[in-house]
């Protein structure tokens, strides 16, 4: 079962772990989070990373994090070696539910499952509402009558 850790922007780390807390209150305890401050150096943010890594190097860790290429995203891909701690960048409320509920998966698979939470989490859901104008069709359009939904 892979422990989750998540590493953002303060106060974002402490908030999705409320979230998640909030949706699965019986997993909370295999899951960490770190928030980043303005004045933490990615050497900070590294050594705090590894103290919070479990003691032994088989137990798989997916690491979360908020925007790649920011200071929690650079000192997690530093503590990260490929086999059993990943990263995954762009964390959201999506991605981190689907990591809960997949997390005794491999972590291959868990990783999948994650970024896939991620995207389609992420769509549009509605439309401006149509207005109550009366629309003017132009000479060249094709359509002389126009409907409203």
């Amino acid at each position: 079962m892979a422990s989750l850790l998540i590493v953002a922007h303060a106060p974002l780390a402490a908030a999705l772990k409320a979230v998640a807390a909030h949706a699965f209150p019986e997993l909370i305890g295999t899951m960490q989070a770190l928030d980043v401050g303005a004045a933490d150096t990615p050497e900070q943010v590294e050594a705090r990373l590894r103290s919070m890594l479990p003691a032994q190097r088989e137990s798989d860790v997916l690491i979360l994090t908020d925007v790649f290429g920011a200071t929690p995203c650079n000192a997690a891909l530093r503590v990260a070696d490929g086999q059993h701690v990943r990263v995954v960048a762009g964390v959201n409320v999506p991605m981190l539910w689907r990591a809960m509920c997949y997390r005794d998966e491999p972590l291959d698979a868990l990783v999948a499952r994650a970024v896939g939470g991620a995207t389609q989490g992420v769509m549009q859901v509605a439309n401006s509402r149509p207005q109550n104008q009366a629309i003017k069709p132009n000479a060249d359009d094709q359509v002389q009558y126009h409907h409203q939904q």
